[in-house]
């Protein structure tokens, strides 16, 4: 089991916090493993027993607690074991599950000695419905599936299971990591059509389950087909006007109104992220020209339908997840001739990274050094590419793709 060690880092300060902890990710990203693993540290931090009341951990995923998935019952269940003379620690995992579970948890943190961590697979229910009736008593924190770090670990512990002294190559587990992704259950396969039949029952899963279930959508095959699109045009930026015109044929029409409403339901589930445009020199956000990016690139070699510009889209957007999993705000920079890939941020502190697959010609050179040197601030600036050497310019670094992945202090914020 690989601890999910950045995302323990952010949510330590918080164990004992009285805000509702609030984990959320894609479905099967890992955050049932990231909750027993804080249990764990629990129960070693405060000498707790796996069998005290003082930490109760519910998985209302399993066939065993589906009686708790009322809210009467959970509340019934839980009641006996709180206790005003010591904190007791609630741990519920993939939450949405219980009807009107907001409820039931905003009596425990209101009138209860508690600690309350929650999972779930869709940021309206946690992070948006749940804030609002909490009045913003809650911190959220997104987790995405395995990074490079991550996915390369787990591969060194499987390979030092089979092999107490092999050594896997880290240009190899780069390819594999590009095209495979960082899904744990796709990790654990060795055959590529293995990895092709989970990859396939995630997706359809997440399609069921966090999009259409909870949505009530009548067409599934409207959504799959905007679904599919964003996912085939990862890094790209996004119209649902443009999206609704290609889905419309002399069979069927499509709105630019639906189209809008199944991206954000897509995006609800962490399918896809969304990178909102930032004027860099008038310091704002813009409502327009927003790019979207899958979550995992399994999903993208999954579901693609391109050919063009494929290595740029995987380069963009596995730097976009990479930011996202380190805890960043990731923007879209725009600036008046020129623009900028992606505008970082985290606790006021900001860098620019620009992207590309290689750097071939002396245009492309201008023109990724060239966007960033338009910038007229001193904040960090960087330009990741996967050119086996690398030169920056003008206090630019340039780095390459697999050391930025590999090494969290390459990129720094100012």
């Amino acid at each position: 089991m690989i601890l999910r060690t950045q995302y323990l880092e952010r949510i330590r300060p918080f164990y004992d916090s009285e805000l509702i902890k609030v984990i959320t990710g894609v479905r099967r990203c890992g955050k049932s493993v990231l909750l027993k693993q804080i249990a764990d540290e629990i129960h070693a931090k405060h000498f707790v027993s796996a069998e005290s009341d003082a930490l109760v951990f519910v998985d209302f995923d399993d066939y065993a607690n589906r009686e708790l998935t009322d809210p009467d019952k959970l509340y019934r269940h839980i009641k006996p074991k709180l206790s005003d003379e010591r904190k007791t620690y609630l741990l519920f995992d993939e939450i949405q599950n219980v009807r009107d579970f907001e409820l039931v948890v905003n009596s425990f943190n209101t009138t209860d000695n508690v600690s309350i961590f929650l999972t779930g697979s869709n940021s309206k229910l946690l992070s948006g419905e749940l804030a609002t009736r909490l009045g913003g008593r809650t911190v959220s924190f997104h987790v995405m599936p395995f990074n490079f770090r991550e996915f390369c670990c787990f591969k060194e512990a499987q390979l030092h299971s089979e092999v107490p002294e092999g050594h896997l190559d880290e240009s190899m587990l780069l390819d594999e990591y590009l095209t495979w992704g960082g899904f744990p259950l796709v990790c654990g396969q060795e055959l590529a059509e293995s990895r092709r039949v989970v990859l396939d029952n995630l997706y359809n899963s997440i399609v069921l389950r966090d999009i259409i279930q909870r949505n009530k959508i009548s067409s599934a095959t409207t959504l799959e087909n905007v679904l599919d699109y964003l996912i085939a045009n990862s890094s790209s930026t996004v119209s649902g006007n443009n999206i609704a015109a290609e889905l419309t044929d002399s069979v069927r029409k499509v709105s630019a109104p639906t189209v809008y409403d199944l991206i954000r339901y897509i995006e609800e589930a962490y399918v896809v992220g969304r990178a909102e445009r930032y004027d860099i020199r008038g310091k704002k956000k813009l409502r327009f020209e927003a790019k979207e990016y899958v979550c995992d690139l399994g999903l993208f070699h999954l579901r693609k339908n391109r050919v063009k510009d494929e290595w740029n889209c995987v380069v963009e957007t596995v730097v976009y997840n990479e930011l996202i999993s380190r805890g960043m705000q990731v923007y879209v920079g725009k600036l008046h001739k020129s623009k900028v890939d992606f505008v970082a941020e985290r606790d006021g502190r900001r860098c620019y990274v620009q992207v590309a697959y290689v750097m071939a010609s002396e245009a492309t050179i201008d023109r990724e050094f060239g966007a960033l040197e338009a910038i007229g601030d001193n904040y960090p600036k960087y330009v990741i590419s996967m050119d086996p050497v690398v030169a920056g310019r003008n206090g630019i670094t340039h780095a390459r793709l697999i050391d930025f992945l590999r090494d969290e202090s390459l990129l720094r914020l100012g």
